[in-house]
Protein backbone atom coordinates (compact mmCIF):
# COMPACT_ATOMS: atom_id res chain seq x y z
CA UNK A 1 0.00 0.00 0.00
CA UNK A 2 1.13 3.65 -0.78
CA UNK A 3 1.16 6.19 1.65
CA UNK A 4 2.80 9.79 1.79
CA UNK A 5 3.65 11.20 5.07
CA UNK A 6 4.84 14.72 5.52
CA UNK A 7 8.67 15.11 5.83
CA UNK A 8 10.36 16.10 9.18
CA UNK A 9 14.21 17.52 9.55
CA UNK A 10 15.14 13.79 10.49
CA UNK A 11 14.39 12.63 7.23
CA UNK A 12 16.31 15.07 5.37
CA UNK A 13 19.23 12.06 5.23
CA UNK A 14 16.57 9.85 4.08
CA UNK A 15 15.47 12.38 0.98
CA UNK A 16 19.25 13.20 -0.20
CA UNK A 17 20.00 9.22 -0.12
CA UNK A 18 16.86 8.44 -2.41
CA UNK A 19 18.33 11.66 -4.68
CA UNK A 20 20.84 10.36 -4.95
CA UNK A 21 20.39 6.75 -5.79
CA UNK A 22 17.39 8.22 -8.35
CA UNK A 23 19.60 11.11 -10.08
CA UNK A 24 22.38 8.75 -10.78
CA UNK A 25 19.99 6.86 -12.70
CA UNK A 26 17.81 8.92 -14.14
CA UNK A 27 20.35 11.54 -15.59
CA UNK A 28 23.21 9.35 -16.47
CA UNK A 29 22.78 9.54 -20.22
CA UNK A 30 20.88 13.07 -19.86
CA UNK A 31 23.83 15.49 -17.80
CA UNK A 32 27.47 14.81 -16.78
CA UNK A 33 28.20 13.98 -13.75
CA UNK A 34 29.66 17.31 -12.57
CA UNK A 35 26.11 18.83 -13.21
CA UNK A 36 24.96 15.61 -11.53
CA UNK A 37 26.84 16.70 -8.23
CA UNK A 38 25.97 20.59 -8.40
CA UNK A 39 22.04 20.18 -8.62
CA UNK A 40 22.44 17.47 -5.78
CA UNK A 41 23.69 20.05 -3.76
CA UNK A 42 22.08 22.82 -5.22
CA UNK A 43 18.37 21.24 -4.88
CA UNK A 44 19.22 18.55 -1.83
CA UNK A 45 21.57 20.06 0.77
CA UNK A 46 20.59 19.92 4.18
CA UNK A 47 20.46 23.77 4.37
CA UNK A 48 18.11 23.98 1.16
CA UNK A 49 15.52 21.63 2.27
CA UNK A 50 15.47 23.14 5.65
CA UNK A 51 14.91 26.37 4.01
CA UNK A 52 12.12 24.99 1.68
CA UNK A 53 9.88 23.40 4.71
CA UNK A 54 10.37 25.87 7.06
CA UNK A 55 8.26 28.19 3.90
CA UNK A 56 5.45 26.41 3.20
CA UNK A 57 6.93 23.75 0.49
CA UNK A 58 5.55 20.60 1.53
CA UNK A 59 8.08 17.41 1.04
CA UNK A 60 6.44 14.32 1.73
CA UNK A 61 8.10 10.90 2.29
CA UNK A 62 6.25 8.38 -0.61
CA UNK A 63 5.94 4.96 1.13
CA UNK A 64 5.21 1.25 0.00
CA UNK A 65 4.29 -1.20 2.87
CA UNK A 66 5.83 1.53 5.40
CA UNK A 67 9.58 1.73 3.19
CA UNK A 68 10.70 5.18 2.24
CA UNK A 69 11.00 4.34 -1.63
CA UNK A 70 10.80 7.99 -2.89
CA UNK A 71 9.58 11.41 -2.12
CA UNK A 72 7.60 14.67 -3.38
CA UNK A 73 7.97 18.06 -2.88
CA UNK A 74 4.94 21.21 -4.28
CA UNK A 75 3.95 24.15 -3.13
CA UNK A 76 0.80 26.17 -3.84
CA UNK A 77 1.35 29.95 -5.22
CA UNK A 78 -1.77 32.23 -6.42
CA UNK A 79 -3.73 29.53 -8.11
CA UNK A 80 -1.67 26.66 -8.95
CA UNK A 81 0.84 24.11 -7.25
CA UNK A 82 4.31 23.73 -8.47
CA UNK A 83 5.40 19.95 -8.30
CA UNK A 84 9.31 20.63 -7.84
CA UNK A 85 10.20 16.79 -7.52
CA UNK A 86 8.66 13.74 -7.75
CA UNK A 87 11.29 10.92 -7.37
CA UNK A 88 11.14 7.30 -6.53
CA UNK A 89 13.17 3.79 -6.62
CA UNK A 90 13.91 3.03 -9.86
CA UNK A 91 12.54 -0.33 -9.12
CA UNK A 92 9.05 0.81 -8.76
CA UNK A 93 9.17 2.24 -12.41
CA UNK A 94 6.10 1.11 -13.97
CA UNK A 95 4.36 -0.68 -11.02
CA UNK A 96 2.02 2.46 -10.58
CA UNK A 97 3.54 4.32 -7.61
CA UNK A 98 4.25 7.07 -9.42
CA UNK A 99 0.98 7.46 -11.19
CA UNK A 100 -0.68 7.13 -7.47
CA UNK A 101 1.90 10.18 -6.41
CA UNK A 102 0.79 12.11 -9.11
CA UNK A 103 -2.57 11.69 -8.18
CA UNK A 104 -2.02 12.73 -4.71
CA UNK A 105 -0.03 16.08 -5.63
CA UNK A 106 -3.24 17.22 -7.86
CA UNK A 107 -5.69 15.80 -4.48
CA UNK A 108 -3.94 17.93 -2.18
CA UNK A 109 -3.85 21.04 -4.88
CA UNK A 110 -7.60 20.41 -5.07
CA UNK A 111 -7.59 20.53 -1.83
CA UNK A 112 -5.71 23.28 -1.28
CA UNK A 113 -7.94 25.41 -4.07
CA UNK A 114 -6.01 25.27 -6.84
CA UNK A 115 -6.81 25.46 -10.37
CA UNK A 116 -3.84 23.71 -11.92
CA UNK A 117 -0.56 21.49 -11.19
CA UNK A 118 2.64 22.13 -13.51
CA UNK A 119 5.68 20.45 -13.45
CA UNK A 120 9.39 21.08 -15.65
CA UNK A 121 10.92 17.90 -16.90
CA UNK A 122 14.08 18.09 -18.48
CA UNK A 123 12.95 17.44 -22.02
CA UNK A 124 15.48 14.02 -22.65
CA UNK A 125 13.58 12.13 -19.86
CA UNK A 126 11.72 10.51 -21.73
CA UNK A 127 10.33 7.87 -19.44
CA UNK A 128 9.03 10.52 -17.04
CA UNK A 129 7.52 12.69 -20.06
CA UNK A 130 5.39 9.59 -21.03
CA UNK A 131 4.35 8.88 -17.19
CA UNK A 132 3.28 12.67 -16.40
CA UNK A 133 1.50 12.56 -20.19
CA UNK A 134 -0.43 8.95 -18.82
CA UNK A 135 -1.64 10.55 -16.03
CA UNK A 136 -3.37 13.51 -18.01
CA UNK A 137 -0.39 16.17 -17.91
CA UNK A 138 -0.06 18.42 -21.23
CA UNK A 139 2.95 19.61 -22.29
CA UNK A 140 2.17 23.51 -22.37
CA UNK A 141 5.57 25.22 -22.39
CA UNK A 142 9.27 24.99 -22.56
CA UNK A 143 11.64 26.70 -21.41
CA UNK A 144 15.69 27.04 -20.15
CA UNK A 145 16.53 28.12 -17.06
CA UNK A 146 20.43 29.34 -15.89
CA UNK A 147 20.90 27.49 -12.72
CA UNK A 148 24.71 29.07 -12.61
CA UNK A 149 28.08 27.33 -12.92
CA UNK A 150 27.64 27.43 -16.38
CA UNK A 151 24.45 24.70 -16.26
CA UNK A 152 21.19 25.12 -17.46
CA UNK A 153 18.05 23.09 -17.43
CA UNK A 154 16.63 22.82 -20.79
CA UNK A 155 12.89 21.60 -19.61
CA UNK A 156 9.93 21.09 -21.28
CA UNK A 157 6.31 23.02 -18.79
CA UNK A 158 3.76 19.71 -18.33
CA UNK A 159 0.07 21.08 -16.79
CA UNK A 160 -2.51 19.35 -15.29
CA UNK A 161 -6.16 21.37 -15.10
CA UNK A 162 -8.05 20.19 -12.02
Amino acid sequence: MVTFRKAEETDIPKIQELARETWELCYKTILTPAQIEYMLEMMYSQAVIDREMGSGVIWELVELNNEAVGFVSFAKSGDETKLNKLYLKPALQGKGVGNRSLMHVVDCARSNGSEKVYLTVNKHNATAIKAYERAGFVRTDSKVFDIGNGYVMDDYIYTFKI
